[in-house]
């Protein structure tokens, strides 16, 4: 049975579990409600890995660079790419909003909206740097994990062989964090199971209807700067064609649109760079959770883009071009604080709303679908994050023998 059960390609048992849950839901929702324990597993088991993934493999893949110039070229090449590309996102937002009338025909019902906490942009800058670190390893703070890892590989890289047995011991931690990646995300299908299960058990194909034409939108843009904008730089720089690549990256995208978290995904992301995509594994190592950071395209860009003019348009209030391009200034700016755990779009959102003056308590007629949204929003910032990595590395010779992918394809 387990051997069958093996045998099937690991996108189709992803799959098949994500059409299973969808049905459950929609057509027992108390069973389906009850499923929820399942993806709380699955995403405590990625939550568990999180933290010291992500240190072992940054100070890893850091050491491994063993060149100061190439590693400052990679984050400017990489962090150029993510904030290009959120500007074309928000781009697409702005559009697609603007031309598609997307005000309710009926009356909607607000939902209790959580006073939200917006940092200052000061806050944000030294929110960066950890005042302890293993507290931030603890809680998981992921932005301030990265800075640390970052200093402690950038140390050891400059005391050379004095710093050596301490490469050798963060390596191989990577190489065990690695390993218990792998077999969690064998519970993979289980979680998809238990997540779409709950999402539509709980809120029910019908929570879509009122704001049809708002959700379509997101979707909407979503798709289009995934295909278009990702599928055409992959196709342009990235030296493989777009179904090559979309193919390759699905586990992951499964993954990311069932769990609604970036750096839930990353382990599945991962695993897709670097088998599948061909992507070192030190750059991988490196670039994804950095995306998982700072490459916000669907919180950062196209959601507060759409919500910002669907709130206005809610309101009846018209807005001024000097307004869409603080929406646009904004939004591709703030993505860089947002976290990558489900549900920050929000705060993201409240931002975007006060710097163009437009009333807060919009956000509480489109809090309660949040989670349907947050799927796009995630599954869009997750596939930036592989599209990136196989850009940057093929510009860099950073790409491993990819005699497999031809097998792949077939």
């Amino acid at each position: 049975m387990f051997k069958a059960w093996f045998a099937i390609p690991f996108w189709q048992r992803v799959l098949g579990a994500f059409v299973l849950g969808m049905l459950i839901g929609g057509l027992a929702p108390e069973v389906g409600v009850a499923l929820k324990p399942l993806g709380d597993l699955f995403i405590k088991a990625i939550k568990m890995l999180v933290a010291p993934l992500i240190f072992c493999a940054i100070v890893s893949a850091i050491t491994d660079l063993n060149d100061g110039k190439k590693l400052g070229r990679l984050g400017a090449k990489t962090i150029g790419l993510f904030m290009f590309t959120a500007v074309i996102a928000s781009a697409i937002g702005l559009t697609l909003a603007s031309l598609i009338d997307m005000s309710p025909a009926t009356t909607l019902t607000a939902t209790e909206q959580a006073e939200k906490q917006i940092p200052s942009v000061a806050q944000v800058f030294l929110n960066f740097v950890p005042s302890n670190p293993f507290a931030a390893l603890t809680e998981g703070n992921v932005l301030q994990i990265v800075v640390f890892a970052a200093l402690v590989g950038i140390a050891i890289q400059r005391l050379k062989e004095r710093g050596e047995p301490l490469r050798k011991t963060i390596k191989s931690g990577a190489e065990v964090m690695y390993e218990i990646t792998r077999m969690v995300l064998q519970l993979t299908p289980i979680g998809v199971l238990g997540l779409m299960s709950w999402v539509i058990g709980e809120y029910g194909f019908s929570t879509l209807l009122p704001l049809a034409k708002f959700v379509g939108v997101i979707y909407l843009a979503c798709l289009i700067h995934i295909i278009v904008v990702y599928g055409g730089l992959i196709r342009t720089a990235g030296g493989m064609s777009p179904w090559q690549f979309f193919k390759a990256v699905f586990d992951a995208q499964i993954v990311a649109f069932t769990t609604c978290s970036s750096f839930g995904s990353l382990p599945a992301a991962h695993r897709a760079v670097t088998e599948r995509l061909g992507v070192s594994k030190d750059y991988a190592s490196f670039v994804l959770p950095l995306g998982a950071t700072i490459n916000m395209d669907g919180c950062g860009g196209i959601y507060p883009a759409v919500a910002s003019i669907f709130i206005a348009q809610l309101y009846g209030i018209p807005l001024e071009w000097m307004d869409y391009g603080l929406i646009m200034l904004t939004a591709t700016l703030a993505s860089v604080g947002t976290a990558g755990v489900p549900g920050t779009a929000l705060v993201m959102l409240t931002v975007t709303l006060n710097v163009i003056g437009l009333p807060l308590e919009g956000i509480a007629f489109i809090a309660a679908i949040d989670r349907i949204i947050d799927m796009a929003r995630t599954l869009t910032n997750v596939t930036g994050d592989m599209m990136v990595s196989r850009v940057v590395a093929r510009s860099e010779n950073l790409l491993q023998d990819q005699a497999h992918l031809a097998t792949e394809s077939k």
